[in-house]
């Protein structure tokens, strides 16, 4: 969809998909932090944006970031371990599914949106969901 990174250590042409982590302040962020202080490689084409809660997010957020380049959105939800909302997963699991339908009337395809819950020691988790969906993505492209 994007221009992107030459992978490192790839066939010549074979380019990093751009994706946009939508992540949280206090329950993501610190296990998307360890990663990096970590030195664990994941694509540096990966995006972060902070929020307080995953349930903040707005579907067309997500559409927005597809329609303006990105490859793929990733939502490092708070799972149940939320601290503002006692029904933050099931927030989270209808603003993916709000949209999903979004996507589909755009005609994108919904395999470009992905949530997981990612926590705050989760670097090795995080960088595993990030490197399977870049490749996921850079299967839809090819």
């Amino acid at each position: 969809m994007t221009e992107s990174l030459v992978i490192a250590n790839e066939p010549a042409g074979v380019t990093a998909p751009r994706v946009l982590v939508f992540s949280t302040n206090t329950i993501s962020d610190p296990g998307i932090d360890l990663a990096g202080s970590s030195h664990m490689h994941y694509s540096p084409n990966v995006v972060v944006i902070s929020l307080p809660c995953t349930s903040g997010i707005r579907p067309a957020w997500i559409l927005h970031a597809l329609q303006q380049g990105f490859d793929g959105v990733f939502v490092a939800s708070d799972g149940d371990e939320c601290s503002y909302l006692p029904d933050c997963s099931e927030r989270s699991s209808r603003l993916v599914a709000e949209a999903q339908a979004l996507l589909a009337a755009e005609g994108i395809d919904g395999r470009r949106l992905k949530l997981a819950a990612i926590c705050s020691v989760c670097a090795a988790p995080f960088t595993k969901h990030v490197h399977d969906f870049c490749a996921a993505l850079a299967e839809l492209d090819a």
